[in-house]
């Protein structure tokens, strides 16, 4: 039910219309306001701004809510894979045996890049990023698609289906680039995550191992990472699209933003808090310990949310399957082991309890990553695959907006005052 609300600014009186989300969200519609009355509202970080009404996902901190399209994250994670659950993300259904077939078909059809683009990853560095690497070639790929410049919208499911299908095979090749090793092609007979782990860790000739467990862990990672709603990618991928840049443009905007520590490199921050406790002999008890008592300038990684005030849905979910992967691997490891430490102490201690400084999704994610190979700089990039099918969502969804404008964010200035310019003799 929509509805107004008045405000009272300088004394004036204005209405302005409230409008009700399907779940039970309330927005104030500013849009007049600042015609209306001179004024801007001021929201740093926007925490408190809607700057887009979107129908793909919800979340609910308060209660450890996270739903795709309306689906509850835990039956996905239980009954879905990550290609059936990008579909349902891009087109708002889950598809049916047909579609589904044929969105599949479309991946394979589009996974191998153009062989002309193997000598742009000879262009970078051994030392370089796999991010910088990601970001680099996803825009340099779209210059070999020449109608992704006209964004035609009979174009797009094409466009969708090779992002995401050769998001994993650049990177997988920056991955091998950077270790010195040959380049892996996909196999048309491998579904979406094994053909991944077949292209990070075969050899010519030799076919890397493919434990369904290990499969299932990494299909898990990218089904739970596809989609946060507003975060600071997903925004970002939505104001680059707001001026018509095509899907590979904006994708690459939003491989950028996510490659910042605050935002997608925190399940890499978690391993380097490990490394560091392990490097000084602790188990894990001594640092938190110091955490608790805020001495030894201690930061503790993957433990609580800004967004989940109480827990985070996907870590209840990844938790179980960490625990498989672990147990199946038999994986003697120290900074392993100093994570389990962590983790029990810190869902039994009333401090960390108290706090909901409970484990999250990046500290699971990390330690099943290392614990099946993926080199800690590849983190991200495993992220950016997982995240790939929300950013084409939230992409679609701006182009279907027939009412959608540029963003254009205010401002409030905080600078000097008109003054007149002085010759440079005149300087003191």
């Amino acid at each position: 039910m929509n509805g107004t609300v008045e405000l009272i600014i300088d004394g004036k009186p204005i209405t302005l219309p409230t409008f009700l989300g399907t779940e039970g969200e309330v927005g104030i519609d500013i849009a007049t306001l600042r015609s209306k009355t001179g004024a801007i509202t001021l929201d740093p970080g926007y925490g408190n701004t809607g700057a887009c009404k979107s129908a793909i996902t919800f979340i609910d901190g308060e209660k450890g809510i996270l739903q795709y399209r309306g689906y509850d994250i835990a039956e996905l994670a239980q009954k879905s894979t990550f290609i059936e659950t990008a579909y349902l993300l891009i087109y708002g259904e889950l598809p049916n045996a047909a579609q589904l077939a044929g969105f599949s078909g479309m991946l394979t059809e589009n996974e191998m890049l153009h062989e002309d683009m193997r000598h742009h990853f000879e262009g970078f560095p051994p030392s370089a990023h796999p991010m910088a690497i990601l970001s680099s070639m996803i825009n340099a790929a779209s210059s070999y698609h020449p109608n992704l410049i006209h964004a035609r919208e009979e174009h797009f499911p094409c466009h969708a289906a090779r992002l995401i299908s050769q998001v994993r095979t650049i990177a997988a090749f920056s991955y091998r680039k950077a270790h010195g090793l040959p380049s892996i092609y996909p196999k048309t007979t491998l579904k979406y995550t094994e053909n991944f782990l077949h292209m990070m860790f075969s050899y010519p000739g030799e076919d890397c191992e493919l434990k369904p467990e290990i499969v299932k862990a990494l299909d898990l990672i990218f089904l739970l990472h596809a989609d946060h709603e507003q975060n600071c990618s997903t925004s970002t991928v939505r104001m680059v699209a707001s001026s018509r840049a095509n899907l590979f443009a904006s994708a690459s905007a939003g491989v950028c933003a996510l490659w910042g520590p605050l935002h997608g490199g925190a399940n890499q921050a978690v391993l380097e808090m490990l490394e560091e406790i392990h490097k000084e002999g602790d188990d894990g008890t001594k640092f938190l310990n110091e955490v608790k008592n805020k001495t030894g300038n201690r930061r503790l990684m993957g433990f609580g949310h800004r967004v989940y005030k109480n827990f985070d849905p996907r870590a209840v979910i990844i938790k179980e399957q960490c625990d498989k992967v672990l147990g199946q691997l038999h994986k003697s490891d120290p900074l392993l082991d100093i994570a389990k430490k962590l983790e029990e102490i810190a869902l039994h201690d009333e401090y960390f309890v108290s706090r909901k400084l409970y484990p999250n999704v990046d500290f699971y994610s990390g330690i099943i990553m290392r614990a099946i190979g993926i080199p800690v700089d590849m983190f991200t990039v495993l992220f950016a695959i997982g995240r790939m099918p929300g950013w084409v969502a939230n992409f679609k969804e701006v182009m279907d907006d027939r009412d959608s404008r540029i963003s254009r964010p205010r401002q409030i200035y905080t600078g000097a005052t008109l003054r007149s310019y002085k010759p440079l003799a005149e300087r003191a």
